[in-house]
């Protein structure tokens, strides 16, 4: 009679595995919305689109890429932030992403608790790009020039906080000249009007600037990082080219809604992961002037909490605000 009950009872309950498995639903379960907060054009559009058509490809979803510029990602970034915490709604940011806390006191969201991170998904230097009928053909001509000149040459970034404004206020600090800032609202907008000679002075995300080098359209006087890149290996460091100690690299990352279960955020960085190393897609960017970087979300998040510390210490140092 116990064994009687017992069966019935189990049989009432139902089956057990299925209604588990129900509780953690499939990712993706629909179509990805992959935000970029940046008009269309610069590193991390060219890195989105590119991420989205794989990802489409390997996962048979809609993957649908949006820009939503403004405020250096600010407004891009907070659509996300505030999405729901499935994994569908993706964010791509450049380095400037870890300097926004610093100059806007009032951001819409926690950068580190409003969003997850996902990968950094490359790194590059930026180019400290001149159009060619501007005066200065090195470094040093450049610093001697701004001394000669100062507050009389206008140099363009991507928007206040970006990587562009961060480097150029670096090297205004450590060479003590002046130059007049122009934000634009995206790498896009900006490369337009430096290619145009509107703006003499512009340091260009490698993605963004290796076509235009070897074209002609700019000349590249410099690289920001510490050692020279593979990719230009005819453009001196700035370092070398006589600003010792200045070294500073262009990042990209991934970021998903925070809360999002950390199986989805795994199973993304694993894609994420495998189409950036596929072997055309890594010689691709390494070739354009990205190196591949696919760290883990662990691994991501500490590297951004060691750049916005460092970010703070530039913008202190420099007294750049959101307004400047």
């Amino acid at each position: 009679m116990a064994s009687l009950k017992i069966l019935i009872g189990l049989l009432c309950a139902g089956p057990l595995v299925p209604v588990m498995a129900a509780e953690t639903p499939a990712y993706p379960s629909g179509p990805i919305h992959f935000i970029v907060p940046f008009p269309p054009g610069g590193g991390t559009d060219i890195l989105a689109r590119t991420l989205g058509q794989k990802l489409n490809e390997a996962w048979s979803v809609p993957v649908v890429v949006e820009n939503r510029g403004g405020a250096n990602g600010t407004i891009g970034t907070a659509l996300v932030a505030k999405a729901p915490p499935n994994g569908q709604t993706l964010l791509i940011v450049p380095s400037g992403f870890a300097v926004n806390p610093s100059i806007y006191k009032n951001l819409p969201y926690d950068s580190l608790k409003d969003l997850a991170p996902v990968t950094q998904l490359a790194a590059s230097p930026l180019v400290l790009a001149v159009h060619p009928s501007f005066p200065p053909k090195s470094v040093k001509q450049l610093i001697d020039f701004l001394k000669a000149h100062p507050n009389t040459v206008n140099y363009g970034s991507s928007g206040n906080g970006s990587p562009p404004h961060i480097a150029t206020e670096l090297f205004k600090y450590m060479t003590k000249t002046q130059m007049v800032h122009i934000p634009y609202k995206g790498a896009g907008p900006a490369a337009i009007d430096v290619l145009a000679g509107q703006i003499p002075v512009y340091f260009m995300n490698a993605l963004q600037a290796t076509p235009h080098l070897k074209s002609g359209r700019i000349r590249g006087i410099g690289v920001t990082t510490a050692v020279r890149f593979s990719a230009l290996p005819e453009i001196p460091t700035i370092a070398e080219a006589g600003v010792p100690g200045y070294a500073m690299s262009n990042w990209y990352g991934l970021l998903v809604t925070g809360g999002t279960p950390a199986a989805s955020i795994a199973k993304l960085q694993a894609e994420v992961s495998r189409i950036l190393n596929l072997p055309e897609l890594k010689d691709r960017l390494t070739r354009e002037g990205a190196d591949v970087v696919a760290s883990t979300p662990d691994q991501f998040t500490a590297f951004l909490k060691a750049e916005m510390a460092t970010a703070a210490q530039i913008v202190k140092a420099s007294g750049m605000t959101a307004a400047n």
